[in-house]
């Protein structure tokens, strides 16, 4: 537990006092300022002081953080010189006032003994500099946009995942904000365990989109976490699109009133922390818990494709975030679906070289693919694993990579993108496909899946510079794999996700 040592007067101190109250931690208090004493007193230990010497700083618990917050410069230089000669291993945060009073300049500069400075003028200047800047011009196009819907539909991508989740639950309540009648959507299915106790434990609300459904109620689109209307999504493709807010890089132009896609970071939940603090907006505990879980996942725990804009969200949204909640989150049941996809992904391995294929048959929780991928990739010597399966009319790929020089989201785009719609990260990915006319093969259920099985592993194996005789022999085999077996007017131009 951190305790906290706060010294000086006056209303930043008070401000300083009442934010720190919601964290975790114990907070004491020295000051002159007999008010504020009084105003703070029964909600923290408080001392009201003539003078804070080195006498009564001895008087405290050795703190791990010292504060210094006082209205006079130099009296604050003082202070700090004391703090850190009653207290040399605790951090000192002194504010550095805007009132000069009588400083003789001698012995220790402020720079020398504190570790954080907090100047006013400068912070007032990088605040400024924030919203005058490209990010705030970004800022404004964005309310403009929204203040011009009435009723706006945030669309994640299918089966959406908690960084796609949170992201269009941030946009959402920014848009509520803006005066927007808001509704967060998704097509698909949520089956990981973990996405639908994050779901349950935050109670967040979601509709349903059936591919079918008129969407004419709505006057404004919004889509998080993916950038195409009907590429990972069940959208009309030529659905106007109003935001579009994503993280993934993109394959083509974007048209959207509003866009935002940097693939510098690795959650878009990255990016609207960013509104939030742009926007001036609080982070509500429940919001911040979703976009610090978006977070977590999105960058395999800050160990993928994470970016300095990561850490900085993540640190910002620590201080509220509910990490009780977030252990309930990450240690869901897992469902005997999913137990038997990752069983068959196992049973079902092939290895060449550092690379691992395995096909389930038929899938009923399409999320177990990538969770059968994630674990098989722990396999020793294996770099690269491809699990896939079956399940209404579609062939469902996820792919994981590590410590080699492959991107595997650029891969599966080679291997499937002209079949199907694939793409993802330089570790993740994921790709889809129609089955078209394979699923005419007649005789067993089995045969069905030889074929995809030739089709899936030759496409990968070829662009993996590792080429193996396909799985089956003679010309029943040959011709599985060649093109006339899959649709010829399936997507060419689409990018897929994984999850």
């Amino acid at each position: 537990m951190t305790n906290r040592l706060l010294v000086g007067s006056g209303s930043l101190l008070s401000t300083v006092v009442e934010s720190l109250q919601t964290r975790p931690g114990s907070i004491e208090v020295a000051t002159t300022d007999g008010a504020l004493a009084e105003s703070v007193q029964g909600t923290v230990g408080v001392r009201d002081v003539d003078e804070i010497n080195r006498g009564v700083l001895l008087s405290f618990d050795r703190p791990d953080i010292v504060g210094v917050f006082g209205q006079n410069r130099a009296t604050n230089r003082s202070l700090a010189i004391t703090v850190r000669d009653v207290f040399p291993e605790a951090k000192l945060v002194v504010y550095r006032a805007e009132r000069e009073g009588n400083d003789d300049h001698s012995g220790p500069t402020l720079e020398s003994v504190a570790d954080m400075i907090v100047d006013p003028d400068r912070e007032l200047v990088d605040h400024i500099r924030a919203r005058l800047g490209e990010s705030g011009q970004r800022m404004r196009q964005l309310q403009r946009v929204l203040r011009g819907i009435d009723r706006l539909a945030v669309i994640a991508h299918d089966n959406p995942d908690p960084d796609a989740i949170a992201s269009g639950l941030a946009l959402a309540a920014l848009a509520t904000r803006a005066g927007c009648d808001t509704e967060l959507c998704y097509y698909g299915d949520i089956t990981h365990q973990e996405n639908r106790a994050f779901i349950n434990v935050l109670d967040i609300e979601l509709r349903n989109l059936d591919p079918e459904e008129d969407l004419s109620e709505f006057d404004g689109l919004a889509l998080v976490d993916h950038s195409r209307p009907g590429v990972n999504d069940q959208l009309p493709p030529d659905a106007p699109v109003d935001i579009v807010i994503d993280h993934h890089p993109p394959r083509s132009p974007v048209d959207a009133s509003f866009v935002d896609l940097r693939s510098g970071v690795g959650a878009t939940s990255t990016l609207l922390v960013d509104y939030f603090d742009r926007f001036n907006v609080p982070i509500e505990e429940d919001m911040a818990t979703a976009l610090m879980f978006g977070i977590h996942v999105d960058t395999a725990g800050f160990s993928r494709e994470v970016s300095q804009e990561d850490f900085t969200a993540a640190a910002k949204l620590s201080s509220t975030a509910n990490f009780g909640m977030l252990e309930r989150i990450e240690s869901p049941r897992i469902s005997q679906q999913t137990f038997e996809t990752i069983a068959s992904a196992i049973s079902n391995r092939e290895v060449r070289d550092e690379v691992l294929l395995s096909c389930v048959g038929m899938l009923s929780e399409r999320d177990a693919l990538a969770q059968a991928a994630d674990r098989l990739l722990a396999l020793d010597g294996i770099s690269t694993t491809l699990v896939y399966g079956i399940k209404d009319g579609q062939i469902y790929i996820s792919a994981r990579s590590r410590g080699s020089n492959i991107d595997i989201g650029e891969s599966l785009r080679e291997a499937f993108g002209q079949i199907g719609s694939a793409g993802g990260h330089v570790d993740m990915a994921g790709a889809q496909i129609e089955l078209g006319v394979l699923e005419s093969v007649e005789d067993r259920e089995e045969s069905l899946t030889e074929v995809v099985e030739a089709v899936v592993n030759s496409r990968f194996l070829d662009v993996m510079s590792n080429r193996i005789e396909p799985p089956g022999t003679g010309a029943y085999m040959a011709d599985a794999i060649s093109e006339e077996y899959l649709v010829e007017d399936l997507p060419t131009d689409s990018e897929q996700t994984d999850e």
